[in-house]
């Protein structure tokens, strides 16, 4: 006995429903569902009946997603549009799930959007493989401006941040300050305690400036090897001047042993601090040499001590000297 063949749209249903994709249609004139594959409910759980109209569709889309993607499929589909959208849809048990859904809009004979019609696919594990490289590029800019050893930024984040400050302090004619400073000795302390102590320093060291700035805009980066600087923003030469005194004594409460020092039986640092009302045509990078020179005549003055001075192009003169 022969059966009958099974009719074209029933073979189109068995195909539509055998996918992982969900097919779908909506009537354009009634907003209602005049299909909805059964593998909805496997995935989020709503009964296929439980879909009648538009509002069920959006009803069940995150509140946070729900007004955009709406009004972009709305306005996309009254012009004809066909299109596509991402949104996350609640699940029957309270969870969410990303959704794209992809849309097509039929026309009748007049022209007249009449129907649309689409598939709804489950990109969740896209997403969380977007979210998880985005995660990683943040990590990798962080780690790209962050010094590795000590947590505080590096030097490529303090060229940014001084030319940025530098261009600030141009236009609003605030005073812009920078500290140098070099711990003494380190050489020694590295040959004397090993590297992984010396590590260890370096770490407390930086830990210990950090806490020294008070302010969102102050600035802490390791300059290079035993070396930070500090850039401090719309900050006169007395104010900076106090800002390294801090720097020192919160040094000094590390307690820090170094037998190998010429200068005290603890950690010191020497310092260069430079303040400067940047005109137009001045150079960030002139400055730092001129605040790296106070550093240096802070060490060549028996190190454990600071130099300053309020700069200009010509260098100015030094205000307070070393101490």
């Amino acid at each position: 006995m022969l059966h009958d063949a099974p009719t074209d749209s029933a073979v189109y249903k068995t195909l539509l429903e055998s996918t992982r994709a969900i097919p779908w249609k909506i009537d354009w004139k009634t907003m209602t569902f005049a299909y909805i594959g059964p593998q909805i409910e496997t995935l989020l759980g709503w009964s296929q009946s439980s879909w009648v109209s538009a509002n069920d569709w959006a009803e069940r889309m995150h509140p946070e997603d729900r007004e955009r993607v709406v009004d972009f499929c709305v306005s996309q589909s009254r012009n004809g549009t066909d299109h596509e959208a991402d949104y996350r849809a609640l699940t029957a048990s309270g969870d969410y799930i990303w959704i794209r859904d992809v849309v097509h809009v039929m026309r009748d004979g007049n022209g007249e959007v009449d129907a649309l019609i689409g598939f709804m696919f489950d990109i969740s594990e896209r997403k969380r493989a977007e979210e998880q490289l985005i995660q990683l590029q943040r990590q990798l800019e962080e780690y790209s401006y962050k010094d590795g050893l000590t947590g505080v930024a590096n030097r490529r984040m303090f060229d940014s941040v001084l030319e940025t400050e530098w261009a600030s302090a141009q236009r609003s004619g605030q005073p812009l300050s920078l500290i140098l400073l070099d711990i003494d000795y380190f050489k020694q302390y590295n040959d004397h305690y090993g590297h992984i102590q010396g590590d260890d320093c370096l770490r407390s060291v930086g830990k210990a400036l950090a806490g020294a700035l008070h302010r969102p805009r102050d600035f802490i980066a390791r300059f290079g090897g035993e070396e930070f600087v500090l850039v401090l923003p719309e900050t006169d030469g007395d104010a900076a001047l106090q800002v390294a005194e801090r720097c020192r004594r919160f040094i000094r409460e590390q307690r820090i042993a170094h037998e190998q020092s010429s200068v005290a039986p603890l950690l010191t640092i020497s310092l260069g601090v430079g303040t400067a009302v940047p005109r137009a045509g001045d150079r960030p990078l002139d400055f730092v040499a001129a605040v790296d020179r106070l550093l240096y005549q802070a060490k060549q003055g028996g190190r454990n001590r600071l130099a300053a001075a309020q700069w200009s192009r010509d260098e100015g003169s030094m205000r307070d000297g070393t101490r």
